[in-house]
């Protein structure tokens, strides 16, 4: 892709996501539970925890000094509302703490570092830059920190997401996938249960540790996946990049499908009408974060069915970076109703046809439209 238009954009995003996934790792090796002081809850419950803020700052940083300052638009996730609280000093420190270590390897992917540690005022400013609402104008940058913080909270799947949109297209998606198995059958347990198990054995190149990074640029057909870095080592591009692609199964008998972990905002019982109805047989791969659009992406799962329960309004920034690489991998992504996705109405998939379907092929995707709507009349979505 070298001499590609969005070359510089691409590296530059991968480079980050790699740098995200090592800060993860490092916070998540310190979140000893749910009640940890590295976690706070935000309005809606969720949790958010010094990794969400700690990414969002570094990648806010690292975008604004390659791309230009104040010019950057970034649309993401987390405030500085709870950081900004009396009773938060040492969160903020820890946040502060997490980014400045984090900055400071860098040039170990190939990405400058500040001159000096970044100070408390700085790391705010940086996290709360991100709040542009993006549009249908101009070039803005698609983040979620971690998705998935529950998944993060749990040491179970979660994702770094990262997507660029220009003039309301999407141009390319990145995402980080710490826990991400090397091997499909993984998938199905719980990460610190084949953890251990990798450690009884002696390790191989497909070992559950390594997690990786996908990326892809919209209109190349290509999707690829790198290995994660490890140990201070520096990232080689393109790191052992490899190629994925999408399942070729369209026998829905055979088909796997991913849903949503969480029932609070997705309704797991029109799903099961939808998949009974297109005859699917195996059960529901229950998976956390955007690591569901990365399962299809690499030919591990074919389906992702998402049915939003009512009142709740789908995020950009928790579907664009699956999407693009779903696409470039094979596969496709519409609504219920057959429609692309529109990612330019601002930081809610606006006007969406009851939910998101995400398939290998046209094949299969044709076939969970029709049950969708079969399905439709009896429901109580």
């Amino acid at each position: 892709m070298e001499g590609d238009k969005y070359y510089e954009e691409l590296g530059v995003a991968v480079r980050v996501v790699h740098m995200a996934c090592s800060l993860c790792q490092r916070v998540q090796e310190g979140l000893v539970s749910m009640s940890s002081d590295q976690v706070k809850s935000k309005d809606d419950d969720s949790p958010v925890t010094v990794a969400d803020w700690g990414v969002q700052a570094t990648v806010s940083w690292i975008l604004s000094e390659i791309f230009g300052g104040q010019n950057v638009s970034i649309v993401a996730e987390e405030d500085v509302q709870t950081l900004s609280k009396v009773d938060s000093a040492d969160l903020l420190e820890t946040v502060v703490n997490t980014v400045n270590e984090c900055l400071a390897e860098a040039p170990n992917y190939g990405l400058p570092r500040p001159d000096n540690v970044l100070g408390t005022s700085q790391i705010l400013e940086t996290i709360s830059r991100c709040n542009s609402t993006g549009g249908p104008t101009g070039r803005h940058w698609i983040l979620d920190p971690v998705d998935g913080t529950l998944g993060f909270v749990r040491k179970d799947q979660y994702a770094i997401a990262l997507a660029l949109m220009e003039d309301g297209e999407l141009i390319l998606g990145v995402l980080g996938c710490p826990n991400y198995p090397m091997k499909k059958e993984w998938l199905n347990y719980h990460h610190e249960y084949y953890q251990s198990m990798s450690q009884m054995s002696p390790p191989a190149s497909d070992s559950w540790e390594k997690g990786c990074v996908m990326y892809a640029r919209r209109g190349t057909g290509e999707a690829w996946m790198q290995p994660l870095v490890h140990q201070q080592k520096k990232l080689e591009w393109p790191n052992s990049a490899r190629l994925i692609c999408v399942s070729s199964i369209d026998d829905p008998a055979l088909a796997t499908f991913c849903e949503s972990v969480q029932k609070a905002n997705s309704n797991h019982s029109f799903t099961a009408g939808v998949a009974h109805s297109a005859g699917l047989r195996k059960q529901p791969l229950r998976v956390y974060s955007m690591v569901k659009y990365a399962a299809i992406a690499r030919g591990d799962a074919e389906i992702f069915m998402k049915f939003a329960r009512s009142g709740y309004k789908e995020k950009i920034w928790d579907h664009a970076a699956g999407v693009v690489i779903v696409e470039e991998a094979g596969g496709v992504v519409t609504d219920a109703g057959g429609r692309p996705l529109d990612f330019s109405k601002g930081v809610y998939l606006e006007g969406l046809d009851r939910g998101i379907i995400a398939c290998s092929g046209a094949t299969l995707h044709e076939k969970i439209i029709g049950a969708v709507y079969a399905s439709w009349d009896s429901s109580n979505l």
